[in-house]
């Protein structure tokens, strides 16, 4: 290319050197800037969407471990009352030995009940389990918030960049509207205001 021709390309509308030029770059770099937070807020929006996903099968391994412990308490429970029972009907052998045995298993059978020292017990099992099943239920009312906000910050990091090629003010409006809902889903997912079901 001559020096000449590099010349006429400079004064050609539309060039960086034509004052024209001007605003098209001030739309191109504020629409970079734009894409660039959207770009963070997506980031946001998939570490919260992973974040939910990770709790609610936590919460979900927690409440079924919990759940088979109390059931595994429940059959030593009934174990325990069978044989005080059988031992009782028995009656045969010493009855000082015989009632010792019932007493004690009769003892055992209701401390698996309730213990509070431990948290064992069968009543604060199953408070346990249904706490990690409401933790797995939040989880999950949070989980889809996250993934249309995904969805929608990405469609408009897509229509922001095909605005700034077409150099379209309406484009990023759009592109702008996409990420203002998926900033409030984002924000949805973190707080839970309003639910979405699932």
């Amino acid at each position: 290319m001559e020096a000449t021709e590099i010349a006429e390309h400079i004064h050609e509308p539309g060039h960086a050197g034509h004052p024209g030029a001007h605003s098209g770059d001030g739309f191109r770099r504020l629409a970079g800037i734009y894409l660039g937070m959207v770009a963070m807020l997506l980031a946001i929006a998939s570490l919260g969407g992973g974040a939910a996903t990770k709790e609610m099968l936590a919460a979900n391994i927690h409440a079924s471990d919990t759940y088979a412990y109390y059931q595994a308490k429940v059959l030593r429970q009934v174990h325990y009352q069978v044989a005080a029972d059988y031992l009782e009907a028995a009656g045969s052998g010493d009855p000082a030995k015989i009632a010792e045995l019932v007493k004690r298993y009769r003892q055992t059978a209701a401390r698996y009940e309730s213990e509070p020292a431990t948290g064992d017990g069968k009543k604060e099992l199953l408070a346990k389990a249904h706490e990690w099943e409401a933790r797995r239920d939040t989880a999950a009312a949070r989980d889809p918030n996250f993934e249309f906000a995904e969805a929608l910050l990405q469609i408009a990091i897509v229509i922001g960049s095909v605005s700034i090629v077409a150099a379209s003010r309406w484009l990023l409006g759009l592109s702008a509207a996409a990420a203002v809902c998926g900033v409030a889903l984002t924000l949805n997912g973190f707080l839970l205001l309003v639910p979405l079901g699932h």
